[in-house]
């Protein structure tokens, strides 16, 4: 960061065009600079040490090194800076961006397509680009930023003495953004054959990438995944993820021992989203009552607020991922300083607390295990 206060970023891409759009960017925010541009992975490399970025913006495909090969190398050299990828929305552009979130990317946006023009297209790139720097960074600006959610730099405040949840649950819904293929790929494996509730994910993302984000994560996890679609019975033991610009509710089962339903709609985004957290959460409070637990991950925003808060009036519980484990600690923040979280905890010690809430701490993995024993 320089002396300024100014955020220091590394534009890396093989397109000039695509250089001079992101250059254009950076400069219309006062607190931002460029701390250099590099046309491929390699280069970008051996720029490191001289430039000396607070973040990079990396093209996902590039000739020599493209962006997944250069961001694992970053972290293989301990580079720790946040990485956002910059993505063309296609199958393939997709599926290695799906592939740098999980390794280790903290963001991305999605490069313009179908603008009238340059001004255009740099407008809409700001929009998406600029909220997502600040928020990654706002750690090292001497000011808090609007977009990076304030609620995340307050002091916490003490657990809600609420009662927790009496029965044990009957459904779990997560929701997640900013950070969240990288969370998600740590929680969800730990979920054990025989898990007894169906698993409900709302992660923001474009429809192109949440049935790649499926796929990716039902090779990683146990339990059935799926892109969730219209009419699903929502099943003990399989994880359902809200499609891309639809929201996911659940409905209440037709008749007794019948399962919940999964109903799509394109109903007005929530939150600037769709799908929404909160549209989720509202829709299980309804057909589940007092056996929701809902899990709130790291996420720029507040979206899953109102219904975090919407659950717990219903008897309902509510997690959220503690600010050290979080890439951006908007949306469990929120969730922490309302006190409707009954626990904040670091993300390692989630599922050990999901399987405890739903009696199936005997099933859990030896390195989890130790960590319930530390009471963590």
């Amino acid at each position: 960061m320089t002396a300024a206060g100014r955020i220091r970023v590394l534009i890396v891409d093989d397109s000039a065009v695509m250089r001079s759009l992101l250059r254009s960017v950076l400069l219309s925010d006062p607190g931002l600079e460029v701390a250099g541009t590099a046309a491929d992975g390699a280069s970008a490399l051996e720029a490191l040490r001289l430039q000396r970025p607070d973040l990079i913006l990396l093209d996902v495909e590039m000739p020599v090194m493209d962006g997944l090969v250069t961001l694992r190398e970053l972290r293989a050299r301990n580079h720790t800076m946040p990485v956002i990828m910059c993505s063309s929305l296609t199958q393939r552009g997709a599926r290695v961006t799906i592939e740098a979130l999980a390794s280790g990317a903290s963001d991305y946006v999605a490069k313009p397509s179908g603008q009238e023009g340059r001004e255009s297209a740099i407008r809409t790139l700001a929009q998406e680009l600029i909220p997502k720097i600040h928020a990654l960074t706002c750690h090292l600006q001497a000011r808090p930023v609007a977009a990076a959610a304030p609620r995340a730099m307050l002091p916490m405040p003490p657990a809600p003495s609420a009662p927790q949840m009496s029965a044990k649950p009957l459904a779990l819904a997560i929701g997640v953004s900013t950070g969240g293929p990288a969370a998600l790929d740590v929680l969800l494996p730990e979920l054990p054959p025989g898990f007894p509730l169906p698993v409900f994910i709302v992660q923001h993302m474009p429809e192109v990438f949440t049935q790649l984000l499926a796929e990716r994560l039902g090779r990683r996890c146990s339990l059935r995944v799926s892109e969730a679609a219209e009419g699903m019975p929502a099943t003990a033991g399989c994880i359902y993820i809200a499609r891309g610009n639809w929201h996911m509710e659940a409905l209440p089962a037709a008749r007794p021992g019948a399962p919940a339903t999964i109903h799509l709609t394109q109903d007005p985004p929530e939150n600037h989203c769709r799908p929404a957290v909160d549209v989720l959460f509202r829709s299980t409070a309804r057909a589940y009552g007092s056996g929701v637990l809902a899990v709130v991950l790291t996420g720029m925003g507040y979206d899953g607020l109102a219904g975090s808060r919407i659950i717990r009036e219903q008897g309902g519980s509510v997690l959220a991922q503690d600010q050290a484990t979080s890439t951006v600690w908007g949306m469990p923040g929120a969730v922490a300083q309302a006190g409707l979280a009954y626990k904040v905890l670091p993300l390692a010690a989630i599922a050990p607390e999901i399987l405890r809430v739903a009696g199936r701490a005997v099933a859990l993995p030896n390195q989890v295990r130790s960590l319930v024993r530390m009471g963590v």
